[in-house]
Parts: C-alpha cells; structure tokens; sequence
C-alpha cells in the first residue's frame, strides 16, 4: 500500500494543483499532461504517439505509469499522455514503479511483436526512437515466435512520401499531423485489429486485398514532409532521401530556410560535402517544428550539374561566355561598369533571394562604386505606390522588438484580415500559425480574395469575393459593407496581413495605409522571396537609403555619407528608377549597363521589354549561380555561393533576424557580399563587405535615424469590364511550381497542385473541358475547374507547368484577356 506523503506548506497559487510524482512533490498547471509534468521534473516517460503540439490520442500505451487518487490506486496503469494532473494524485514511473515498469515492457514486447526489425536497412536506424525506447524499456527476449505480418513494399502515399507498412506502430501521429496541423486529412488508420494500417483516407472502401494496396486519394499535401519527421520509427520515408544515406554518417548544423519570408529554422545533414537531406529544426517563436515540402526538399539546385563553378567572360573573338580566372573577369566588369558609370550610367538589380548582407553590398556597390540610386531588388510586379508603402510602413517597423507583429500574434489576434496574400502558396508557416489559431483559439481569418482556395477553407475562413483589380475599393469598402469586420479590426490585437500582389493593383496600399491608421490594426507586409524583407532595410529600393533612410531628405544622406566617408554632397538628392525603369532607360539609351543578381526576366511585369532592353543594353555583369533567362545578355559572369555555402542572415516577414552559418565549407564559393567588394577594390573603392560579419557590422553601425518617408497617397482604379469574350485575370504562384530553386526534384514535382484555369460555372459554359487564355502576346490552354469565382474572372497559376503567365501572356493580376473553348 502506498504511504501518502506528508502534507507540505508550499502555497499552491490559484490556477495550480499539487501532485506527487515518484516521491517528488510537485506544483503544476491545471489541465496540464502527466508526461509534461513528469519531464519538467527531469523524468522522460517512454512514449511514440505523443507529441507537444498534436492533440492526446493515447493511442500507443507506451507511457503507462501508476496513478492513486484520493488515496486509492487506480486499477490499472494510465496513460500519462492523456491523462491530466489533478490535486493530491500520486503517480509513479517505471522509474519507482515495477509495474509500470512490467507494463511498458508489455507495451513494447506486443509492439515488437509484427516489427520487422530491419534496422540496418532502414532509414531510422540510428535515430529511431523504437531502437532506443526497445533498448531502455524493452525485454531483451521476445516470446513470439510466430510469422511476423508483412506487406508488399514500399506503398507511395504520394510522389514524396513511401509507406512501410510493417513497421508502423500506429501511434497516429501522421494522421493527427495532417488532420490537425496541416488540414490535409488524407492519411488515415484503415481495417481493425490485426490488418489495422495505414492508408489514404479515401481508400477504407477499395482496399485491393489481394495486393494490399490502395487506390483512393492521393496525400497531397505542403507538410507531408513533416510526417516523415514525426514518424516515431521507419514507416514513412522519403522517395528522395531513402537509402541514401545512414544517420550516424551525417554532419548536421543548424540553418536558415531560404524559399520564403518566414525564415524557418531548419537542420542541415550532409556528408561528404554533399547535403543529404534537410529537416524542421525548433523554433517556437517561428516555425515550432514544422516546415514545408518546398524548405525541405528544394535543395539540390546547388548541386545541379549546370551550375556555374567558375566565372564566364564573354570572347570579343567568338561572343561565346568561355571561363576565366577570377582575376581576368574582375578587371573585365570593373573596366566595363567603369565606362558604362562614366557614360549614361549603370542600374542594379539585386533580386528578391539577398541575405542582408548581400543586399547591403548591393545598396553600397550601387551608391558608392557606381554612384546611382538606380537600385531596385524588386524582381517581380511592383509600382511606386509600393514604393512609398514600403518606405513608410515597412522600413525601419521594428521588428518584433519593436512591437511589430509577430508569428505568435497571428494565433492570438481576434481577427486576421489577408489582402492580396495567399498564405498556404506565399508563406506556409504563415498559414500553419492561422489555421492554428483559428483552429484552437478565437481568431477569425477573413480573405479578401477571388475564390474559397484551400488557406480560405483550411483556416476556417470568410471569403470577402471581389474581382482582380478590386482589391482597394473592397478595403474601402469594409466599414459600409462589412461592419462586423470593421469592428473587430478596431479592437486590441488585430492584425492584416498584405502579400506583394498589393503591388498590382492601383490603389490597394494607399487604402490599407488608411485602414490601418483609422483602425488601429496593425499591419504587416508578407513578401514571397526570403530576402526582400532586409533588403528594405539594406536599402536597395531607389528612394531608400540603408537604414530606411529616404535619399530626398538631406539629413538622411549626410548620415550615410559620414559613415561610409564620402564627401559631402556626393549622394544625389534626386530618387533613381525602379527596375521598370531602369529597363525602359536601357531601351532609350538613357543607361549604359547592368548589374545583376539573380534575376529571372521571366519574373518581371514585362518580359518582354526586359528582354528587349537587355540585349540593347552595353554592358551586362551578372552574379549568378545557375544559367538563367539573363545569362545569354551577360558580358561577365561570377558565380556566387548558394545558401548552405555561405553565411549570413535573413531578416523574416516579422522583421526578425534569422542568421545561418556556412554548412559546406571549403567549396570556394563566394558570397555575393565578398564578390562585391572585390568588384570594388577593382574599380578603386573600398565597400568594407569582405564578409557577411563586416558588412552586417558595417550596416548596424549607421547611427538610427527618425526620418519617416511620407505614407502613400495613391487614387484607387476600378478594374476594367471586359467584353464579350474576355475575362478578368486573376493569378499568384503557387508554392511548388517551376521555380529555379525546385530543378532537379521530380519527387517534390510529384505533389503539385494541379495546374488547372478555374472560374464560375456561369463563365465555363460553353467553353467544354479546356479553356484558351489569351492576349495578343500568347494564349495558354489549360482544363477548365469550376469553382466559386466571381462571374467574368478566370484564376491561372502564375509560373506553373504550361502557364508560365508573364513570359506566355504578358499580363499579371487584374489585367484584361480573352477565353474561348480550347482543345487538348
């Protein structure tokens, strides 16, 4: 029997209970797990289906301990993952108890019973928690000696995602993952008893059991790459990374996620000066623990067979781009931007993928060695109206320190209003955080939109439906037509949430401006590209200085002039072209040459001009790491290190800094910072960006500044009315699609969403399966979906499989095109 312990003094405040665990008293919060109290006091109960931010399910039993209420012990052991702590209850582990010791060893003997024990060929082996938890809680003989269950293998739950069914556990976590976290409740437990698996959840009805397969539902889903992750032993793995590699080979590090503005943090695994596989690393302020299928899997671009190892100069014999040392190219740009500088000038296009350091060399390079404003790293739609918005909201907002919003606000806010921002296609761990807080807490998500897109369902959304190119006058609108909305943007905490495609539509940031200010609602800015956010900071926009500094204020650039040791007066006062009109001074003979990084002409408002004005222009250096659309107009090219071959930082959505170290060291590759200053020593200046360290030191030096460029004041534009014949287009892209960062990953291809044009049923009749959009650059034929668009509207992915929309049409968000009935 057991001897109660004796009664302490220890207040116990209101909200709290006190237990005794394994002798130990302990005060603890109410309606917290039994597990969580038992490992805050330093004891870690077996366990494979729990998981801190998946719902208890007690689905494995692994985790039983004794427990005693009241002075009476409950009849058998409990599951410590689902059972809460309660006042005066006395619970005892395997570490004081036999037989919650006996019991656990139970637990695993009937697990082990079907396992197939293949450790050495499975690609948990290493790390699995079954071989840990086997060893440390497990009998070291096994009673069965009957024939093990086994299934054909491995059953491809997607392109990316392989089951093994024998090895499961059904802990559950994969479906709870997916059900709860993601919204994608594809995988699910199929049968019962002995034939339990797990399947597609579309497939309980047509499981094939002469092949144990099934056939239903693919799992398509952003986040299935996590549930390989969170599978406690080797049942799901990986088409890309499976039996390529053993964990106790690999060397991991720390790092940054480079394919979006949210900065997850992530694990980096290599061997042999390879990267073999990334995984979520654990950030509660950011990601917690999950990533997305594109941050995990998108990495072998840096090993592609065409990237660009050594620098290309372009022969004055051939005009073919033959390599050269580094010494031969440098003097060739420096000696071709030098007369270019001298001539009409040179513009710089940094590219949205900068770390800030990199930018900051960009923004110094450009004011400094060239001696021109003419820096804009927007390489996609952009006006200046987004210009002014992101001098006066963006730049210098604070960042999390300084109150601005955060990703743990997004799941506290009483509502979050999405404006031009498609979260699960833009920024996924955005959309994880929103469907969280609308899921758990009280947050009302609220899309102002075209159609009911998954993030809309997924987040338990309201749809405000209004045309492309409507955008504004539905944010002006708010307080006539929805005045429920209205108030609760006015009350503490709430948020909205604007994408880049705000840039698109006349109007759109001067009314959110505006919404903001008359509210109260704080505002944050969600790019798409991971370094568009520091490069605001860094200065590279052609009406900022670093710093957030507007160039017209003449203060701003005496204080960048002291720091950086120029003369006074040498930073123009006049604001220099954005990168629509930079190309357009290129066509004109207004500007000489380019500076590029890592620009796609197909990404640009126009490719067409783009391509128009760089083969007019005279001289074209580009700092690249895999032949791109810019490539064939370059006169020197300069490879530049990928992510995990370089330091440096990337500045989030939220403002926060997400600095990463150099994973493969050795390589030789340089950072864009170091090629920059070379660049510089070449043309007689000193940038002082040799490393990511001295030009992020060199940046954080500028003293802070109070100047506020002025808020956008822009009229709104009512979108066109089209004709018989025509529709308004509405677009974004969606997360995995044709990207340059995506080559050489067919398993990841595998689960794209499919590239279909979608519109109202009253917009597809008669225009049979497919339809023709088309504009008089190009027509793009696709199967039509029918969906809950506004009348007259027509919804394409923007950079997908056979609608490449910019380098096919020509057109973008809100612009006017023809449908017709279209054959495949």
């Amino acid at each position: 029997m057991t001897v109660a312990p004796e009664k302490s003094d220890v207040d116990v405040p209101e909200g709290y209970v006190k237990l005794t665990i394994d002798g130990e008293e302990v005060v603890a919060p109410q309606g917290e797990l039994l597990i969580r109290t038992a490992e805050r006091l330093g004891t870690v109960i077996p366990r494979f289906c729990d998981h801190p931010l998946l719902d208890p399910a007690g689905a494995c039993r692994q985790c039983l301990v004794e427990v005693e209420m009241n002075g009476r012990p409950m009849p058998k052991p409990q599951a410590s993952c689902t059972m809460t702590v309660a006042d005066g209850m006395v619970v005892k582990t395997q570490v004081t108890s036999e037989v919650a010791d006996k019991a656990q060893q139970g637990v695993m003997e009937l697990l082990l019973i079907n396992h197939p024990l293949d450790c050495p060929i499975c690609d948990k082996g290493g790390e699995c928690p079954l071989q840990n938890q086997a060893m440390a809680h497990g009998r070291a003989d096994s009673r069965f000696v009957d024939k093990k269950r086994t299934f054909p293998k491995p059953l491809p739950i997607s392109s990316q995602v392989l089951l093994d069914r024998e090895r499961c556990v059904l802990c559950q976590r994969c479906t709870r993952f997916s059900d709860q976290i993601a919204g994608d409740p594809f995988i699910d437990l199929l049968e019962r008893g002995a034939h339990q698996q797990i399947g597609t959840a579309e497939t309980a009805d047509v499981l094939d059991a002469a092949s144990h397969t099934s056939s239903g539902q693919p799992f398509q889903s952003y986040f299935s790459g996590n549930t390989i992750q969170i599978c406690p032993v080797g049942a799901l793995t990986s088409a890309q990374y499976r039996f390529r590699s053993r964990p106790f080979d690999l060397v991991s590090t720390p790092s940054v996620c480079e394919h979006c503005s949210s900065g997850c943090a992530e694990r980096t695994d290599f061997r042999r000066g390879k990267v073999m596989r990334k995984l979520a690393g654990e950030d509660p302020d950011v990601n917690e623990e999950w990533i997305c299928d594109k941050g995990r899997f998108a990495f072998r671009y840096a090993n592609a067979e065409q990237r660009i190892r050594r620098p290309l100069v372009r022969s004055a014999e051939t005009g073919e781009l033959e390599e050269v040392s580094w010494t031969e190219a440098l003097r060739a740009a420096a000696a071709g931007l030098t007369k270019a500088r001298d001539g009409k000038g040179v513009g710089v296009l940094p590219g949205g993928r900068v770390t800030i350091e990199d930018a900051y060399a960009y923004s110094k390079f450009a004011r400094v060695a060239l001696r021109t404003h003419d820096v804009d790293h927007r390489a996609r739609a952009h006006s200046a109206e987004e210009l002014d918005f992101l001098a006066s909201r963006v730049a210098r907002d604070g960042g999390p320190a300084g109150g601005g919003v955060t990703f743990a606000d997004l799941e506290s806010a009483p509502v979050a209003l999405c404006v031009a921002f498609e979260p699960e296609e833009e920024a996924p761990a955005v959309f994880l955080r929103l469907r969280k807080g609308a899921r758990t807490g009280d947050i009302k998500v609220v899309h102002i939109g075209q159609w009911s897109s998954p993030a809309v369902e997924k987040t338990f959304g309201e749809l405000l439906a209004c045309p492309p190119g409507g955008e504004a006058d539905a944010v002006e609108g708010i307080a006539q037509h929805a005045p429920d909305l209205d108030e609760a943007l006015c009350s503490a905490g709430a948020v909205v949430l604007v994408g880049e495609r705000a840039a698109e539509v006349p109007g759109l940031p001067t009314a959110l401006h505006r919404l903001a200010e008359r509210t109260g609602a704080r505002l944050a800015w969600i790019p798409r590209r991971a370094g568009e956010r520091g490069a605001v900071e860094a200065g590279t926009l052609p009406t900022l200085l670093p710093g957030g500094r507007p160039v017209a204020d003449a203060d701003a650039r005496a204080e960048v002039e002291r720091h950086w040791g120029l003369e006074a007066g040498t930073l123009s006062a006049e604001p220099g072209r954005d990168v629509t009109g930079m190309l357009n001074a290129i066509v004109t003979r207004d500007l000489d040459g380019l500076l590029v990084g890592g620009v796609d002409l197909d990404d640009l408002p126009d490719p067409a001009l783009a391509r128009k004005a760089f083969d007019a222009a005279g001289f074209v250096v580009s700092l690249e790491l895999l032949p791109s659309t810019v490539t064939p107009y370059a006169d020197v090219v300069l490879p530049i290190a990928p992510v995990d071959e370089k330091g440096g930082t990337f500045v989030n959505w939220e403002g926060r800094r997400r600095p990463f170290t150099v994973t493969l060291d050795g390589t030789g590759a340089l950072p864009d910072c170091r090629v920059l200053d070379t660049l510089g020593v070449e043309m007689d200046t000193d940038l002082f960006t040799q490393t990511p360290d001295a030009a992020l030191g060199d940046l954080d030096r500028l003293p802070a500044s109070s100047v506020r460029a002025a808020a956008p004041d822009h009229p709104s534009v009512a979108p066109p009315t089209p004709g018989p014949g025509q529709a308004l287009l509405a677009t974004w892209r969606q997360l995995i699609d044709d990207g340059s960062l995506q080559i050489d990953e067919p398993a990841l291809a595998g689960t794209a969403r499919r590239v279909v044009a979608r519109m109202s049923q009253a917009t597809a009749d008669g225009l049979g399966d497919h339809v023709t959009v088309s504009t008089d650059r190009g027509s793009v034929t696709l199967p039509v979906e029918v969906t809950d668009l506004p009348d007259g509207v027509v919804w394409l992915p923007g950079n997908s499989p056979g609608s490449k929309l910019r380098a096919t049409l020509g057109a973008g968000h809100g612009a006017v095109v023809d449908i017709a009935g279209g054959d495949r």
